[in-house]
This record gives C-alpha cells, structure tokens and sequence, in this order.
C-alpha cells in the first residue's frame, strides 16, 4: 500500500514537472497615426504619435508572458518599408514589421484629441497571416477624457491581451499606479525628441515629467539613457 502511495506521488510529480511551460508571446507596438487633432500644441500630437505605443508598450509588458518587440528593431523595420510622411500602416506593413521585430502580434493604429475627448483605436494584426484579428478601442463614454490616458492605455492593453488569447493580468488597475495626464504627454515629448537626436529638449522633458510624476519609471529610463 505504501508503495502504491509512493509510485503515485512520483508519478504526480513526474507529469507536473514534464509539463510545457507557458512559451512568451512578442508583440511590436507601432507609431499610431494623428488622424486629427485639436486643442494642443502640434508638437504634443506629434508627441504622441511616439508617445502612446511606448506607453501601450509598458502596459502590455507587464504581462507575465508578453515580450515587446526592442523599439530598435521596429523603428529599422519601419525605415525599411519607406513609407512616406504620415502615411497609414495598413496590416500588411504592420505584418512584415512585426515578422523583421521576431513578433507574433503587430499593434498599430490611430488617435485624435478633440479638445480634450480622447479617442484610440489599436488594430491587433496577427503576424503569420497578416489579417486584423480585433480593434480594440476606449468606445466607452466615460473614459474619453485626455486626462485619463493613463487609465485608457490599461484599457486598451487589456482588450488587445485578449484578443491574442492572453488572459489580462490582474484585476483593476491600480489608481495610484496611474500616470498624470501631463507626465505622459512630457515623456511623449522626451520621446520624439529623443528620437529626433535633440538629447538636451528630451532630457529636459523626460525631467518634467519625472517632477509631474516621480515614480515614472520610463521617463527614468529615458533619463538613464541619455545620460
């Protein structure tokens, strides 16, 4: 009887440890294109064309099981493609550069700011068929307000996690977890500029929004890497 028990705690043991782990999934989130906006600055809009898949990103990422494709890779996948100025990523692009980035799930899409009502729609591409599987949008009324980006990124990243099949993360989001309004749009500026080669506007923006929000771990990255 005892060996029988003993047998079947090893067998028990046996299959749980042959089980396959969970393999990580890698998404490339691309720019996502102005489509018209109003009440701000160009500059912030053209910000936030860089701004809200990095901030997209950062939310997906934290799934266990989600990899973001290196940004590295994306923006020379994107080059390669040359597209011309503000032309749309339609799904096909967005396939071949999620296939150059060793992605599995390309994210790209638009966004307009109409004095402060705040509207995204993400399109999640399936890399292998280069077919748009979902789009994802903050349809909801109650959270179209500029002032909630934050809260609208967690939104978006959950709608996209399950549209791959990824079962979102976590309950509610956390509010203290959430990043003002105008800490995201100066780390969107230290982005562009970043990007652009202007090292000391970026530096001095992601600063602004590190004083907007001190546990803005990004915008501390973005500081570490010019520095």
């Amino acid at each position: 009887m005892i060996r029988a028990v003993l047998w079947g705690v090893l067998g028990s043991s046996l299959l749980v440890s042959a089980a396959p782990a969970q393999s990580s999934v890698t998404i490339a989130v691309l720019p996502f294109e102005d489509r018209g906006s109003y009440g701000q600055d160009k500059e912030v809009f053209r910000a936030l064309e860089v701004g809200i898949p990095a901030m997209l990103g950062a939310e997906l990422g934290k799934h266990p099981r989600v990899r973001i494709a290196e940004r590295g890779r994306v923006e020379a996948a994107l080059k390669a493609e040359n597209l011309a100025p503000n032309a749309r990523v339609d799904a096909a692009t967005a396939a071949r550069v999620g296939t150059e980035a060793g992605a599995r799930y390309a994210v790209t899409g638009n966004f307009a700011d109409f004095y402060g009502k705040f509207r995204v729609d993400a399109r999640v591409v399936d890399v292998g068929s280069g077919q748009i599987i979902k789009v994802v949008s903050n349809s909801a009324p109650e959270l179209q307000d500029r002032a909630q980006m934050s809260r609208i990124m967690q939104d978006l990243a959950a709608k996209i996690l399950t549209a791959a099949s990824l079962s979102a993360s976590g309950g509610s989001p956390d509010v203290r977890s959430q990043v003002p309004a105008d800490a995201a749009t100066q780390y969107s500026l230290g982005l562009l500029y970043e990007k652009e080669g202007e090292r000391a506007k970026a530096v001095e923006h992601y600063q602004r929004a590190l004083t907007a929000y001190p546990g803005y771990a990004e915008a501390r990255e973005g500081m570490q890497r010019l520095r």
